[in-house]
């Protein structure tokens, strides 16, 4: 049956962030297709609500507190998976994220700092998890979380957007170096209904000025997420890899502006015709 491709049954999935929103939609959905499920995030008060519901889906959940930011910590986050269950199927990195700000007020210090989590993290932890999958299991599949800012021209996101372009560039160059035993895809989220677009979301015009465009006229759920990392770490996808899938309600263009003050003269300077 073809249905049963998309069954996860005895594997083992590691997702990282999940302690809200987006990643905890996934640990949820993953765990409902028969994974048994590492949630690993900053706040464990979080991680034991989201591991609540993965036991309610009938799979065991371990609850890793981790900042992905701390690569330490990752090799532990790696080697704990495999200590509980024996094994590694699955990474999901989720965590991420740098919030708008205009380019000439981005230091190099917020611009490192949002690589560092958005880039170099998910490709440290990648390289662990691909490592202990070969070992464990022969095979596996990870999905890098990124974002529909990667391609999209927004002002107040130069920082966001390159890095999210970043990670995609690694999981296209890095996905022929691990194939055929493990399979590395992204997805580029659109607007997603996560306390992050709240301020958008409760705000009537803003709200307008998001549902207007973008063609399915809804923001996302985390569900809608969690299906595309379904197919992507199921068999119903052996023969994907190196992709960067786009799950954005049909988006071409920002769905919000986030403006950047006009670039002026410092007061006192002189204009030059």
């Amino acid at each position: 049956m073809i249905l049963d491709r998309f069954r996860l049954d005895g594997r083992v999935a590691i997702v990282t962030g999940a302690g809200l929103g987006i990643g905890r939609g996934i640990s949820v959905g993953l765990a409902q297709a028969g994974a048994d499920v590492v949630v690993a995030a900053r706040t464990e008060t979080d991680l034991e609500a989201v591991a609540g519901q993965v036991e309610q889906a009938g799979r065991n959940a371990l609850v890793v507190r981790s900042d992905v930011t701390d690569l330490d910590a990752l090799e532990h986050l790696a080697d704990a998976a495999v200590e509980r269950f024996g094994r590694l199927d699955i990474l999901v990195n989720n965590a991420g994220g740098a919030m708008p700000r205009a380019a000439m007020d981005t230091s190099a210090r917020f611009l490192e700092t949002a690589f560092h989590f958005n880039v170099t993290a998910p490709f440290v932890l990648t390289k662990l998890a691909a490592r202990r999958m070969v070992d464990t299991t022969g095979k596996g599949a990870i999905v890098n979380i990124s974002s529909r800012s990667a391609s999209m021209t927004q002002t107040s996101f130069a920082a966001y957007g390159a890095v999210k372009a970043a990670l995609d560039r690694v999981t296209r160059n890095m996905a022929p170096e691990l194939a055929p035993r493990v399979r590395l895809n992204a997805i580029d989220v659109g607007g997603v209904a996560t306390r992050s677009l709240d301020i958008v979301l409760t705000d009537d015009n803003l709200r307008r000025q998001f549902l207007g465009a973008t063609p399915m006229a809804r923001p996302g759920e985390p569900e809608d997420i969690a299906c595309a990392v379904l197919y992507l770490v199921s068999d119903a996808s052996s023969w994907v890899t190196g992709k960067v899938f786009e799950v954005d309600g049909g988006t071409e263009a920002p769905s919000i502006t986030v403006p950047a003050p006009p670039l002026e003269p410092l007061s006192g300077s002189t204009s030059q015709d």
